[in-house]
């Protein structure tokens, strides 16, 4: 049995006067702002999260690390992907996920590499079932103004 999940996020930068870290698929991207949330706003790692959630047929990540709670305040979203992929189950398991960051800034090519790595780690894959690639919204609404960033994710699970 094969179940396919599709997660999306989006994150509005905060202001800089935060000091928010810009933290995308766990890795500390050098930037003038962070993205605003509950935990570490790490908008890669969310949309990865709520696609595995998605095809294990489970509620979303806000089900899990409620934006009310005070234990997930500045959360590491990896440690929060790892956890998911826990409560998933051993019975499933995770053949690919495909990431795609959609933001005019930063350039993510150069961050890629150890985005897959972190993101394969949580999950318990090689690196090479894990993807991750930018695009731009061609300066065209709020990524496009620079006003946040966006993520889409696909997980393909298996029965084991």
């Amino acid at each position: 049995m094969l179940r396919v999940g599709l997660g999306v996020d989006v994150h509005a930068f905060a202001p800089p006067e935060a000091g928010r870290r810009l933290i995308l698929g766990g890795v500390d991207v050098p930037h003038e702002r962070g993205l605003a949330g509950h935990s570490d706003a790490d908008v890669l790692a969310h949309a990865v999260t709520d696609a595995l959630l998605g095809a294990a047929g489970l509620e979303d990540i806000g089900h899990y690390f409620p934006d009310t709670d005070p234990r997930w305040k500045d959360a590491d979203s990896i440690e929060l992907l790892r956890e998911v992929r826990r409560v998933v189950g051993e019975e499933w398991s995770v053949a690919n996920v495909d990431a795609v960051l959609i933001c005019e800034r930063p350039k993510v090519r150069d961050y890629r590499d150890e985005m897959r790595r972190n993101l394969a780690g949580a999950l318990g894959v090689e690196v090479g079932q894990v993807s991750v690639r930018g695009t731009t919204s061609e300066r065209l609404g709020f990524t496009g103004r620079g006003e946040g960033i966006a993520a889409q994710a696909v997980c393909l699970i298996s029965k084991v």
